[in-house]
């Protein structure tokens, strides 16, 4: 297998220069290894997606898909594994998909260790329906919907997720194929609910690509991965004028499919 046999005939409809088709390459890349290596079967692979510019890329994967409601992905994606816990479910959601519409499945779906992937597209912006602000959009964020710019405080998703119970929590930048080719890797080889949260900037309709590439940086792997107060105090700083990329923590529990099945 290569990365180019999980590409299908449809043409991509991103806008042109999209960092989606970066996340794209770097998922097919991930799962040619993990295929390549033994460690995943393709044929038991599903890959989900929810509404927003996100969701087009199950369109562009060959293999099995399923494509939710807004804000409806993590159900979908726990009913499949609870129905067949040989399937491995990865789930592409978008910012507006995950922590405004659907934020109750994320959080529960964390709380109760599902064992599934959640990989957000994080734009910090509604893009599908042409630029408002949402969720995670900064303060004084003008918009469509904000003019005079945005007054509340956006949300930080890694710490919900890290205080909700995630096993599997960290971020990555669609502007890094290979960096985040691994953290997809590392991701579904989890036993658990993973969840990435992708830096994914809209070039359409707010182009952050300047900012944050003077920003980000890997946080050493070297660094234990089970110390959830170490892992709070680094994505929660919100003062840091620089913003850590990486894998912030990982720890095994009994998984929600484990237990049901007992």
């Amino acid at each position: 297998m290569n990365p180019q046999d999980l590409a299908t005939k449809q043409k991509i409809t991103w806008c042109p220069g999209c960092p989606n088709s970066i996340i794209l390459v770097a998922f097919r890349k991930a799962i040619t290894e993990l295929a390549e290596s033994g460690k995943l079967k393709h044929e038991n692979l599903v890959a989900f997606s929810g509404i927003g510019c996100h969701g087009k890329i199950t369109d562009y994967l060959n293999m099995n898909t399923f494509t939710s409601l807004h804000g409806r992905l993590v159900p979908a994606m726990t009913g499949a594994k609870c129905a067949n816990p040989d399937l491995t479910i990865v789930g592409f959601s978008g910012d507006g998909d995950s922590y405004d519409e659907g934020l109750e499945h994320l959080i529960h779906a964390a709380k109760r260790n599902s064992d599934i992937n959640v990989f957000v597209h994080n734009n910090q912006v509604f893009a599908l329906t042409t630029g408002q602000a949402d969720a995670v959009s900064p303060r004084g964020f003008r918009s469509k919907s904000t003019p005079f710019g945005a007054i509340e405080e956006p949300l930080n998703p890694l710490l919900i997720m890290l205080s909700a119970g995630a096993t599997f929590v960290a971020r990555g930048y669609a502007g890094d194929i290979e960096g985040t080719k691994k953290i997809m890797e590392r991701a579904i080889s989890h036993k658990g609910f993973s969840f990435v949260d992708i830096i994914q900037p809209c070039i359409s309709f707010f182009d952050t690509r300047d900012y944050f590439k003077n920003l980000v940086y890997w946080v050493s792997d070297d660094v234990p991965k089970n110390d959830l107060k170490s892992a709070m105090e680094k994505v929660g700083n919100v003062d840091d004028k620089k913003i850590p990329l990486g894998i912030f923590y990982e720890i095994e529990k009994p998984t929600f499919e484990e237990e049901l099945y007992k």
